[in-house]
């Protein structure tokens, strides 16, 4: 396709969305590690542990809130179970 054929501006609107693809995704995988660790720390009543992945996960996801990767809702539903397994396992 000859490059008169695309604005500029459809490219480059294209190459930021790969960018916000790939870091959204990072940032995705790594929330979903963080729950992972937290809740093998809930299982084997570790409270401190637990305690404390639980602290880095819910400011891990008011950070993908605040640069747009998840929704609030989703967050902080999140953020409401993993207190309800912290809870169980005191």
């Amino acid at each position: 396709m000859p490059k008169t054929d695309v604005r500029m501006s459809a490219v480059k609107t294209h190459r930021k969305a790969e960018e916000a693809r790939v870091k959204n995704k990072s940032r995705r995988n790594a929330l979903a590690t963080g729950e992972k660790k937290f809740r093998a720390a809930a299982a084997t009543e570790d409270k401190a542990a637990a305690q404390k992945l639980f602290q880095e996960q819910c400011s891990a996801l008011d950070k993908a809130v605040k640069v747009g990767t998840i929704h609030k809702n989703k967050a902080s539903r999140k953020k409401s179970r993993l207190a309800a397994v912290l809870n169980a396992a005191e």
